[in-house]
């Protein structure tokens, strides 16, 4: 099937009788016909629901929706973005070991990698797009576990070089984990590149109308994760679960499973089965809106390439861009999301903002509205000056993200609000 038609036919998949929608399984937990059958499923030797903190059957049909759509082996859905990227990572690393990662990341993935798990002894160390090969790879040492990036980074909208990381991490003998949040597989599939796990912030573009917060852990099933010995979480017997060896039991599958069956177990990060719902629900319209997002986002950066108020524009799909040649490479279309600068300043932006009567001011981004936010001053406040330039935040940046509105109204809502910046 064509990815258009796998957001609306993969996942769920109803028998003769069964509801032509997706259930709502509201259930904590489930019975079983005897104790040889639960204990089986605590002994991960038969597939199955042991308990809704670890697996639901509506969360698990879009779990292998999105799998479908990235070209995966397996997912798991977590309570939010940042859940999915935490997990992902303390997945195959613990205290003492180390991974880098891109600088040009999400303000609240800097601050998850940079503070809280450097308190947990996990270490992350930036590198920049601009460095050479050589740079980035002085940055790796015997315990570095993974190499980090963003497809389209927020709010810089830098373009990662996927085959290029991918091939280096690969070298270094590590997985490159790509957030594919602001991309979304319709627009990329970083496994067609050699990247091997993907994450989203589901609620961004793939729930698409900001109802509901969620993340994803999707598994290429391409890392040989017993290759040299350096995970030996995965390829080593695990006590907790009898001393299964998860490379051995589930092939392709190790990482996801393990995510799901020691971490979700562990951690609980769990996505509700109305959230699933609700999110199975927007992703039934991901490649309509990516379509309409794409569109109107390339004609409002154009508009404002050629407006005098305007210092600079970001966007991968707009000609001239310093993204544009990567962004050929590997994207489909620009997403929804545009930054650009006033040549007035900060204050200028703020005026902007609240001139605008159509975009709405939110701390959220990629969703069927219009809206706008000042990074500088809100999701990446908590930066340095330093963090805030590595991750291409200047204070005079302004992101709009464009809605699926019609187009001439979006423009005649920016134009306004132009005159009285």
């Amino acid at each position: 099937m064509h990815i258009e038609t796998k957001c609306l036919q993969e996942g769920y998949k109803p028998k003769s009788g069964d509801p032509r929608v997706l259930p709502i399984y509201q259930s904590t937990t489930y019975k079983y016909d005897s104790s040889d059958a639960i204990g089986d499923l605590f002994d991960l030797k038969a597939d199955g629901h042991m308990y809704s903190r670890i697996s639901n059957p509506t969360v698990a049909a879009v779990e292998a929706k999105i799998a479908a759509l990235e070209g995966g082996v397996g997912a798991l859905c977590t309570s939010s973005g940042q859940s999915a990227n935490f997990m992902a990572i303390v997945n195959i690393a613990q205290a003492g070991d180390n991974f880098v990662s891109l600088s040009s990341i999400y303000g609240g993935t800097v601050n998850l990698f940079a503070v809280t798990m450097k308190k947990m002894g996990i270490e992350v160390r930036f590198a920049t797009p601009e460095m050479t090969d050589e740079e980035v790879e002085a940055l790796f040492d015997d315990r570095t576990r993974a190499l980090f990036g963003e497809t389209i980074a927020n709010p810089a909208l830098k373009v990662l070089d996927i085959t290029r990381f991918a091939d280096l991490a690969h070298r270094m003998g590590v997985p490159l984990i790509v957030d594919n949040t602001f991309a979304t597989p319709i627009l990329c599939r970083p496994f067609e590149f050699g990247a091997d796990i993907v994450v989203h912030s589901t609620t961004k573009y793939l729930d698409g109308h900001a109802a509901v917060v969620g993340g994803v852990i999707v598994d290429s099933g391409n890392f040989d994760w017993a290759k040299g010995g350096k995970y030996p979480e995965l390829s080593t017997p695990d006590e907790s679960y009898h001393g299964v060896v998860y490379t051995e039991q589930f092939g392709k599958a190790a990482y996801i499973t393990k995510a799901r069956v020691q971490m979700m177990r562990d951690l609980g990060a769990t996505p509700a089965a109305l959230s699933a719902y609700i999110l199975n629900l927007g992703t039934e319209t991901l490649a309509l809106r990516m379509e309409r997002h794409c569109a109107n986002a390339l004609a409002v950066a154009k508009m404002l390439k050629n407006h005098p108020k305007v210092s600079f524009v970001n966007y991968p799909f707009l000609e001239g861009d310093s993204e544009y040649e990567t962004a050929q490479k590997y994207l489909t279309g620009g997403s929804g999301v545009i930054a650009f600068g006033l040549r007035d300043g900060r204050a200028a932006a703020t005026r902007f903002m609240d001139s605008l009567r159509l975009a709405a001011i939110v701390v959220h981004v990629a969703d069927a509205r219009t809206s706008v936010l000042h990074p500088a001053s809100t999701t990446h406040r908590q930066l340095t000056d330093k963090q805030l330039a590595d991750a291409g935040v200047l204070p005079e940046l302004v992101r709009l993200s464009i809605g699926i509105e019609n187009v001439e109204d979006i423009i005649a809502d920016i134009e306004q609000a132009l005159d009285k910046a």
